[in-house]
């Protein structure tokens, strides 16, 4: 019988393992404490009970309160709601919402289908390391601006946004401002107060807890209308049957990435450099995306081109070896189309279609990125000497 490949998982901005600590904090609200949260009987108030002590965990968190956390099946729905909910108040000619172009896609297409509704969307540039420029965004910011919507840090490059800074702006203009925080949330220190942040989004998936759960922060007094209307759930915001074994999930989750924040941090940091310094030194023709060793980037995100190959021969080629990458954004990747995030930066599509992203976790082990590593290394040289893209060969 044919040994099995042995894996080695690279991808873990696209979605993460469900911790096994997580996992077992979940088990029980299967099939043991399975009542519907909101009914009135014992077993329905112990599933209530559970649903409210992780709005608290979460809320703690993030600096909010927990009446200010309301969950939902995923982050897409949750920034769905965040657009068209605050849509949805807009009243005489305040029809102006802001977005950068390197926003997710359930960002831009919600913002595509409000511009068929007659609002007026705005893209705020970003430089070529695809950091928001805060003072063309103060210029952008007017009397007609309904909402701002930056995403905290981006999903393929990892660039951290001046979100402190784009808070201030739109709380003095008293402009409602969302953040899309999914690929930060867990890795590092938020606070919905000092970013001066009216809604937040973030996802149980990218932080070793379950699919299917999300939240989205609305500070107290925002005027939002519901996305969905039923029987009254979340203060009749989101009505729909809680996910109570995805929500105690989501609690455990942001529970031990607390309390492991700072250690992971530093652990992937270190492994993020060395990745970027080796892809330097050793492979020529080598361009980091994003910002630079030092500059404002999560921590476990590498996104990387190489000159005279596709991303898509490259990923095909590591997969064969039991290394998992992504060429962008995985929600969006199968299209093979040229990343909107690298063009937003002055790319060319040609040399967009040569990158990679790496993302590691808390899972990424020293051994793993020295197999990652040398057989990246062979993976270009192979590539380069087969492509038609490299002239250099004729």
């Amino acid at each position: 019988m044919k040994k099995e490949q042995k894996r080695y998982y690279f991808d873990y901005a696209a979605t993460t393992p469900v911790d096994k600590r997580v996992l077992k904090a979940m088990k029980p609200y299967f099939s043991d404490n399975f009542a519907n949260p909101s009914s009135i009987h014992t077993p329905g108030m112990d599933a209530s009970e559970a649903v409210e002590s992780s709005r608290k965990i979460i809320a703690n968190y993030l600096g909010a309160t927990p009446s200010e956390i309301f969950f939902t099946s995923s982050a897409t729905e949750s920034n769905n709601w965040a657009l068209k909910g605050i849509a949805a108040t807009a009243k005489g000619d305040k029809k102006k919402i802001i977005i950068s172009p390197i926003e997710h896609h359930c960002v831009l297409n919600t913002a595509k289908y409000l511009k068929k509704m007659g609002f007026e969307i705005v893209e705020t540039p970003v430089d070529k390391e695809g950091i928001v420029d805060v003072e063309k965004l103060k210029e952008l910011v007017d009397d007609k601006t309904l909402l701002v919507s930056i995403m905290h840090s981006n999903n393929e490059m990892g660039t951290i946004e001046p979100i402190k800074e784009i808070g201030k702006i739109c709380d003095d203009k008293n402009v409602t401002f969302h953040t899309d925080a999914v690929q930060s949330y867990g890795k590092m220190p938020l606070n919905v107060n000092e970013m001066n942040v009216d809604l937040l989004t973030a996802s149980s998936h990218k932080i070793y807890g379950p699919k299917g759960t999300a939240i989205l922060y609305i500070r107290g007094g925002t005027q939002i209308e519901a996305l969905l209307h039923g029987g009254g759930q979340e203060s009749d915001k989101r009505s729909s049957t809680l996910n109570v074994p995805g929500i105690v999930g989501f609690r455990k989750a942001t529970e031990i990435c607390v309390k492991e924040m700072k250690k992971e941090w530093k652990k992937q940091s270190k492994l993020r450099d060395k990745i970027t310094k080796y892809i330097k030194e050793k492979i020529p023709n080598s361009h980091l995306n994003g910002p630079a060793l030092g500059k404002p980037r999560l921590c476990n995100n590498v996104n990387v081109r190489f000159d005279f190959i596709e991303g898509e021969s490259l990923l095909m080629d590591l997969d064969s070896h039991g290394i998992a990458v992504s060429t962008s954004s995985a929600c969006s990747s199968p299209k093979l189309e040229a990343s909107h995030v690298l063009t937003a930066l002055g790319i060319s599509k040609g040399d967009a279609h040569g990158t990679i992203r790496i993302t590691i976790g808390r899972f990424t082990s020293e051994k793993d990125v020295k197999y990652f590593l040398t057989t990246l290394e062979k993976s270009v040289t192979k590539l380069r000497v087969m492509s038609p893209l490299n002239t250099r060969n004729c």
